[in-house]
C-alpha cells in the first residue's frame, strides 16, 4: 500500500479565498497543508501560482474540465488546461465532472470515456495524466446490471486515472469499500468527505434546496476507514467539503486530525 499524501480541494475555501486569497492559503498552510488541489485555475494560473510559492504550497492535482464546455455540453479539450498545470505544476487534471444527462445512455457515457482517453493522449505529451471525479449521478443508471460509473471506467484507456469522492459514491448507494477494491491501481486519488448520505440532489424527483449534512471525516455515514483500507494506490488524500454548517476552517482541521491519526499528512 502506497502511503497518500494530504491535501485540500480548494473549492472548499472558495468564499474565502474570493475575499483574501493571501490570507486563506496562508491559513491552509498554518493547517499543515503542503499540498492543494486548484480549481478554476485556467484564467488566473499565475496569479495561484505565485501565491502558492509565498506559502509553500503545491498543487499536484488540479481540477479543470475536460470533455465539457462551461455550459456542461461535449467539446474537443482547451489545451489552455494543460499551461494552466504547467504553471502550477499539476501532475494530474481531474474533470470535477460531467452533466447527469450524459449518463444515462451508453452511447454517452462511451462518448465521456473517448472524450477523456483523447484528453489523456493530448497530456501525455506534457507528461500530464488525466483523471475523473465523480459525483452520485453516475451511479444512478445501470447497464446489463453495471453502474454507468463502472462501464465507464471498462472504457478507459490505461493511462486514465481516477478520483473518487467517497461521499458522493456513498451517496449513490456504492459500497463504496468494494468499490475502491474494483477500481485498483486505477485510483490514485481519494476525495475524504463524510456526512449524511440520505438525500440525493441529483435525482430528478429531489425538490428544493437539499442540506447535505457534511461533517467532519470520521463523525458521518461514510465507512472512509473501511475505503482508506481498501484504495491500495492512493497517492493524495484530500480533504473537502461542499457545503460546512459552521467554521469551515474548523471542519478542515478535524478531518486532518482523522487523517492524521491514520497516518496522513
Amino acid at each position: 500500500m502506497t502511503e497518500p499524501q494530504l491535501s485540500l480541494q480548494l473549492y472548499t475555501v472558495r468564499d474565502a479565498l474570493a475575499e483574501d486569497l493571501d490570507g486563506t492559503l496562508a491559513r491552509v498552510s498554518r493547517l499543515g497543508f503542503r499540498n492543494v488541489e486548484a480549481f478554476g485555475a485556467v484564467q488566473r494560473a499565475t496569479e495561484l501560482a505565485d501565491a502558492f510559492a509565498r506559502y509553500d504550497l503545491s498543487s499536484p492535482t488540479m481540477h479543470a474540465a475536460l470533455v465539457t464546455d462551461a455550459n456542461r455540453v461535449p467539446a474537443p479539450v482547451d489545451e489552455a488546461v494543460f499551461d494552466a498545470a504547467g504553471q502550477l505544476g499539476a501532475r494530474i487534471v481531474i474533470d470535477p465532472m460531467v452533466d447527469p444527462v450524459l449518463w444515462a445512455a451508453p452511447d454517452d457515457v462511451a462518448l465521456t470515456a473517448e472524450r477523456l482517453n483523447d484528453a489523456a493522449a493530448l497530456a501525455a505529451s506534457r507528461g500530464i495524466r488525466v483523471g475523473y471525479h465523480n459525483h452520485s449521478h453516475e451511479f444512478h443508471h445501470e447497464f446489463d446490471g453495471v453502474s454507468a460509473y463502472e462501464y465507464f471506467v471498462s472504457l478507459l484507456d490505461d493511462k486514465v486515472v481516477l478520483e473518487l469522492d467517497a461521499y458522493w459514491a456513498a451517496v449513490g448507494k456504492q459500497d463504496v469499500a468494494a468499490l475502491a477494491t474494483r477500481l485498483g491501481t486505477r485510483l490514485v486519488a481519494l476525495h475524504v468527505k463524510d456526512g449524511s448520505i440520505d438525500a440525493d440532489p441529483f435525482r430528478a424527483d429531489s425538490a428544493g434546496p437539499i442540506d447535505l449534512g457534511q461533517v467532519a471525516a470520521g463523525t458521518g455515514a461514510v465507512p472512509l476507514g473501511d475505503v482508506l483500507d481498501a484504495a491500495q494506490s492512493l497517492e493524495f488524500a484530500v480533504v473537502e467539503y461542499d457545503e460546512f454548517a459552521g467554521d469551515v476552517f474548523s471542519g478542515i482541521e478535524a478531518s486532518v486530525q482523522y487523517l492524521s491519526n491514520r497516518g496522513v499528512r
